[in-house]
C-alpha cells in the first residue's frame, strides 16, 4: 500500500506503481515485505533493498533460486526499477508505461530516492503475541 494512500487516503495510478515495485522486490528476493526480518537491522524488505542498493550490494537481495537462473544485469536492473517504483514521493515514481519501457530497453535509469515505509521499527512492539497484553478495566453498574 502506497504511503499517500495509507496516510492520507489519496489514491492514484502512482499508488499502483508503488505496489508493483513492492511485488518486484518480493519476487526478486523470494521474501514478503510484510513480516520481513533481518538479523542486522529492523528494516522491512523495502528498507533492506534500499540499504543494499546504497551500499552497492544489491546482488545480496536475490533469492538463491533467482541467482542461478537469471542474468546478473537483468536482476540488478529489476531491483533498481523496483526501488524507483517505491519512492516515497509519488511524483518521483515513474508511470507504468515508463516502467514497461525501462524493463524492455537498456536506457540509463535515474537514481532512486528513499522508499516509503522503510523506517526501522521495534519488532517487539509490532508483534502483539510477543508484547505485554493490554490492560483492561471493567466497571459493573448496579442500580440503587
Amino acid at each position: 500500500m502506497s504511503p499517500e494512500y495509507a496516510l492520507d487516503g489519496v489514491f492514484s495510478t502512482k499508488s499502483d506503481v508503488f505496489s508493483y515495485g513492492v511485488l518486484v522486490l518480493e519476487i526478486v528476493s523470494g521474501k514478503r515485505n510484510r513480516g520481513f526480518h533481518h538479523p542486522d537491522h529492523h528494516h522491512n524488505l523495502l528498507g533492506h533493498a534500499w540499504r543494499l542498493f546504497t551500499e552497492g550490494r544489491s546482488m545480496q537481495l536475490l533469492d538463491k533460486l533467482v541467482q542461478n537462473s537469471c542474468s546478473t544485469s537483468e536482476a540488478l536492473r529489476s531491483i533498481h526499477i523496483g526501488l524507483l517504483c517505491v519512492q516515497r514521493c509519488l511524483n518521483d515514481r515513474p508511470s507504468m508505461s515508463t516502467v514497461v519501457m525501462m524493463l524492455g530497453s537498456d536506457i540509463e535509469l535515474p537514481l532512486p530516492k528513499e522508499p516509503g515505509f522503510f523506517n526501522e521499527r521495534n519488532l517487539l512492539q509490532e508483534n502483539p503475541s510477543q508484547s505485554q497484553p493490554n490492560e483492561i478495566t471493567m466497571t459493573l453498574l448496579f442500580a440503587r
